[in-house]
Parts: C-alpha cells; structure tokens; sequence
C-alpha cells in the first residue's frame, strides 16, 4: 500500500514537514515518488521511518542518521558498523534512564517532604528530621542534596 506525506506523518504520529524535512536532509533516498511528484511512502518505509524517529529520539544527529542510513544501503558489509552504531545508542540511552531515574528519585523526594511540610503546617518539622525517620525510600535522595555526601 502507498501512502501519501500526510498519511504516513498522522501514522506516526508527527507533523508532515517532519518527513519532507527528513527527505530533503537525503534521509529517505529509498524514498518513491508519483508520476506528479508526490512523496509517496510503502509498508516497508514505515520501519525505516520508526527507526529514524528512534535514533533521533536517543540523540543522534541528522547528520549521524543519514550515514546510518547510507550503511544501510551498502547492506551486509555494514553489519559490524551498523551493530556498533545501535550498541553505543543503547549504553547512551542506558546512562540517560539512570540520570532520569536519579532525577525521579529527587522529585519523589521533594514531593514528600512538601506534602509532609504541608501536613504539619511548616517545613521546619520536616527540614529537622533525623535521616532514621524519612522514609527509607527517599534517604538516598535527601543523602544527594548534601554537599558533602561522597560522589561516587
């Protein structure tokens, strides 16, 4: 089935300047075009598509896509390359949900300690209290917010 810029951009969920912008950046080389000159794109490019959409999602640059893209088409003599390419975005991604997960953990923290403040009518109450009677599950954050907790 061949669907059209705007068909294609409401499957996955993005704006149709999206994929123009993509095609003209020479991202979508495979891409086919009607008799008029319409972008028109198959089954088999929404898998690319996606694939395009994640790697930008986990940081990649266009310009870092596009010679994804370009290995691709060399086919299985880019398979080491290709791999390596999706074993660094994994260990990145990887380090980006351990910093979000920290993060989490300090909003989860904070939220606590503001409802608890909020509870007892002053933060003073919860400001004082010794790290024995914060919840287990939020010491580690209040830990992080000391200057002079270890770094590790």
């Amino acid at each position: 089935m061949l669907y059209t810029v705007g068909e294609m951009a409401k499957e996955l969920g993005i704006p149709a300047s999206t994929l123009r912008y993509y095609d003209q950046e020479g991202l979508l080389p495979f891409l086919e075009r009607s008799s008029s000159g319409m972008r028109m794109f198959t089954d088999a490019d929404y898998e690319t598509l996606m694939v395009i959409g994640y790697l930008k999602k986990s940081g990649l640059s266009i310009k870092e896509i596009k010679a994804f893209i370009s290995m691709a088409a060399v086919g299985d003599a880019s398979i080491e390359k290709r791999l390596a390419l999706f074993q660094g975005r994994r260990v990145a991604v990887q380090e980006q949900i351990r910093g979000l997960q920290e993060t989490l953990s300090l909003l989860e923290y904070k939220c606590w300690y503001y409802e608890t403040a909020r509870k007892v009518g002053t933060e003073d109450a919860v400001r004082n209290l010794p790290d024995d009677s914060i919840p287990e599950k939020y010491r580690d954050a209040k830990c992080r917010l000391n200057i002079s907790h270890p770094r590790t």
